[in-house]
């Protein structure tokens, strides 16, 4: 069964209206899987990360809900911002926003894995509050199916109902 606000983020895909905003970024909700095979069974929201003043796509954020042996690599968040919007947080400003969603359905701690030596994502995380749990080696077989690199640090972000 759809929480609220889930079914508010596919209302708001298919009208093309922001579900959540900043004074310089949006998120744009964008795709909507509840059932994803390949990561057995979870859930999928991804959102376009929307510059506002630009009105241009300037990333985006996934979110993955469920546990699997393939999301202890994965994490439960993946983004990205395009190289002309780097350098403004709009990495953190994304997962930020979307912090209500999160507590809607039910997650208080998540998982956000990053490269050793993705730097940006590491002050992302630690922007966040997230603490650092392990560095591990991901399987062969999951590094190909995902295409991801041989290691993963992995944050784990608690989140508040405050």
């Amino acid at each position: 069964m759809k929480t609220p606000l889930e079914r508010k983020f596919i209302r708001y895909g298919r009208a093309g209206v922001p579900m959540f905003l900043n004074e310089e970024f949006a998120l744009l909700p964008y795709s909507y899987s509840k059932d994803l095979a390949c990561i057995q069974h979870a859930k999928s929201m991804i959102f376009k990360v929307i510059h506002r003043t630009t009105r241009r796509e300037a990333g985006e954020l996934a979110l993955r809900i469920g546990d699997s042996p393939c999301m202890f690599y994965l994490g439960h968040i993946g983004y990205h911002i395009d190289p002309p919007y780097r350098g403004h947080s709009g990495a953190y400003q994304a997962c930020s926003m979307c912090v209500p969603l999160l507590l809607d359905l039910g997650l208080r701690t998540l998982v956000i894995t990053t490269d050793d030596d993705n730097l940006p994502s590491i002050r992302t995380c630690e922007k966040l509050g997230c603490r650092l749990e392990s560095t591990v080696d991901v399987p062969l077989s999951i590094q190909k199916e995902f295409e991801i690199s041989a290691r993963k640090r992995r944050y784990i972000w608690f989140l508040s109902d405050d």
